[in-house]
């Protein structure tokens, strides 16, 4: 695809509320706090843009296998100058780090932890212990960063799923434990961690948990003894939030539809938007005055424009089809720009040089139904 069709095809901004609402949870709690330490997660990699899938040069490092990245101390080169980083394994989450151009990968299946940058290998920072069936599929940065260099990781292991502390030269430490595997993170814009969790057994399933870095209820939460912010979440993709009106909005795949939930206190309502034709709907990110949300099984990026009190304007329509193949993940820069991971080796149709990291500018458009 045409570099000028993909940086058409950018997303412009997402929206996501960082609520704060009060509500009572029912039943047992079965999060477990841990002490919070310091440490520094050393310097990441740098990223750049790129494009569509292209065969990799001679002498290109191999895909790596499920049991982790290829050992080759040759390069594994994408010509499309968008991409960022090449030969992963799926990826899982991405957190873009505060210089813009790099970024911390996780990958899902392996639970590797890599900083990338554009023109420099990717470089593990730590390794996360990982069901592959659920594996990594979140990390964020604490609201400290720039002195802690401290990150939060969301990692579906054999038993539960776990927000874990990563910290430089220790190994990973759960902060919240006893989780549903399948769930997605972000962070609010006071700093709480906000985990969206499956339907299943337990107290904290189908719902969007709001923690501090402790694994505590948040301050300002509806039942101030319960991490709960809401319930009715179904197969979360993505959580994010916009960070000027703190809406948060989740991805769901709810069962013959997929659903985008602008997050309440309490009880989730009707979705604010719905794709009837279920095209695996992921993560999601937040620009100024545009929602995007990755979309695995079309392979899309699809983007809308959030209006008053929960609407969205123009005719939103998915864009960088086909570009990059089942798009994952999505995440912010400070500069504004959009990154996006891919996931062509979970399942689909992967390219030479897959699963890639990928930094672009962001687009405008979008395309499904209203709630």
């Amino acid at each position: 695809m045409r570099r000028a069709a993909v940086a058409a095809a950018v997303v412009a901004a997402l929206a996501v509320v960082g609520g704060c609402a009060t509500f009572p949870d029912e039943g047992p709690r079965d999060w477990r706090p841990k002490a919070e330490g310091q440490g520094e997660l050393g310097g990441p990699p740098a990223l750049s843009p790129s494009g569509e899938p292209a065969p990799p040069p001679s002498g290109q490092q191999p895909p790596p296998s499920s049991s982790g990245g290829s050992s080759s101390p040759q390069p594994c080169v994408d010509p499309d100058p968008q991409v960022v980083a090449t030969c992963l394994a799926p990826v899982g989450a991405i957190a873009v780090l505060p210089t813009g151009d790099e970024a911390l990968v996780g990958e899902r299946t392996t639970g590797r932890v890599l900083q990338v940058k554009k023109g420099t290998p990717p470089r593990e920072v730590t390794r996360v212990p990982v069901d592959p069936a659920t594996g990594l599929t979140g990390l964020v940065l604490s609201p400290g960063y720039a002195e802690d260099r401290l990150v939060y990781a969301l990692a579906g292991t054999p038993t539960d799923g776990q927000v874990l502390r990563l910290a430089p030269g220790e190994p990973p430490k759960p902060v919240l434990t006893g989780l549903p595997k399948a769930a997605r993170m972000a962070v609010d814009v006071d700093g709480s961690l906000l985990v969206a969790t499956g339907a299943g057994e337990g107290p904290l399933a189908g719902a969007v948990l709001r923690i501090d870095t402790l694994g505590r209820p948040a301050p300002g939460n509806p039942d101030p003894a319960s991490p709960v912010l809401s319930r009715g979440v179904s197969a979360p993709g993505g959580v994010c939030v916009d960070p000027m009106d703190r809406t948060v909005w989740v991805t769901d795949r709810a069962g013959s539809r997929d659903v985008l939930h602008r997050v309440t206190p309490g009880t989730l309502g009707p979705p604010a938007w719905t794709w009837p034709d279920a095209p695996g709907v992921a993560g999601c990110a937040v620009l100024p005055g545009t929602l995007a949300v990755t979309e695995r099984r079309a392979g899309a990026l699809f983007v809308l424009r959030p209006g008053d009190n929960g609407t969205f304007t123009g005719d939103p329509q998915p864009v960088l089809t086909g570009t990059y193949g089942a798009l994952s993940s999505a995440a912010t820069a400070p500069d504004g720009l959009l990154w996006l991971g891919t996931a062509n080796r979970d399942g689909g149709r992967p390219g030479a040089t897959d699963d890639r990291v990928i930094r672009i500018q962001p687009p405008a458009g979008g395309g499904g139904s209203a709630a």
